[in-house]
């Protein structure tokens, strides 16, 4: 807790631990099945960012009965459900309240080797940084909700909000890993920015390497921000210096809030080399380094 970690781990004995989280929200498709499928793969994110492995789950669900088709709730909760059957977690129960406005996620439950704990801090100078997915799902909510949204960039950021990062955390298992966390709500730079606070190193990040949606910068240029961004930014932006080879455009994408987002990861360079190319032959095409780990400035982020 003292760091802000992705979930909370609660030593059972010498060799397993217990990982708790929580996660829930407010439909961010049109579709209801999407929607649950999405809130799932979000939640169950936090496990895998730690290292462990999700095994048990209870739906959190609010929804306004009196307003809405109850055909909507059973849709949203089928798509959870088959969500976590594909991450191989049995969903245990839940709790259901009437509420003005739809929402639904997940406490979860899963297990890690304590000595295999991966943390969101720890990173060492020299280490590189592997994204595992592109950025830029806030934007494309917001286009949706706009009705300017272009329907081929928003199949692309649906799938890549209901693939799981099992598949990425069961690869990472096979390296030395430093730190690792899920880049969620903060935005990429939000959360590179809890992987260096009270440490002594510091970040750079190469623009240029940071896969992004395609489309992008029209809909920035145009305005189309959500309001985490500007908060995001706005909490941040004293600890990272921007280039002036950053575009304005794409430094905003990396300020932007991402729902079922990457694992950013920190590891030795050579390690990196390794676990990139067999994220690209199991599928995660959008794994990409990044970054390093640096000594100075420490505490900062220098975005290239």
């Amino acid at each position: 807790m003292e760091h802000g970690e992705d979930a909370g781990v609660y030593l059972l004995r010498e060799d397993l631990a217990l990982i708790q989280t929580v996660d829930f929200f407010t439909p961010i498709v049109d579709d209801p099945y999407t929607f649950g499928q999405i809130a799932v793969t979000n939640a169950l994110s936090d496990v895998y960012a730690m290292g462990g492995c999700p095994l048990t789950a209870m739906n959190i669900v609010c929804f306004p009965v009196g307003s809405m088709d109850i055909g909507i709730l059973r849709d949203t909760l089928r798509g959870g459900l088959d969500k976590m059957r594909e991450a191989g977690v049995l969903l245990v129960g839940g709790h259901s309240i009437e509420d003005h406005e739809l929402k639904y996620g997940l406490s979860v439950n899963g297990i890690v080797h304590p000595d295999r704990v991966l943390l969101n801090h720890g990173a060492q100078a020299g280490d590189s940084l592997i994204l595992t997915k592109a950025i830029g799902t806030g934007i494309i909510s917001t286009a949706l909700k706009g009705r300017v949204a272009d329907p081929e960039l928003v199949a692309k950021a649906v799938i890549a909000m209901t693939t799981l990062n099992k598949d990425a955390a069961l690869l990472m298992r096979e390296v030395k890993v430093h730190a690792c966390t899920d880049v969620t709500g903060f935005g990429l730079l939000g959360h590179a920015a809890e992987m260096i606070n009270g440490s002594n190193v510091g970040m750079k990040i190469f623009s240029s390497a940071v896969p992004v949606f395609p489309g992008l910068q029209d809909l920035v240029e145009s305005g189309i921000l959500p309001a985490g961004l500007y908060r995001n930014r706005e909490f941040r932006e004293r600890q990272i210096d921007l280039s002036s080879d950053c575009p304005e455009w794409l430094a905003d994408v990396m300020f932007d809030p991402q729902t079922a987002g990457g694992l950013l990861i920190a590891l030795p360079e050579k390690e990196s080399t390794a676990l990139l190319k067999k994220m690209h032959a199991n599928g995660i095409s959008e794994a990409s380094v990044i970054g390093k780990v640096v000594e100075k400035p420490n505490g900062r982020i220098q975005v290239l």
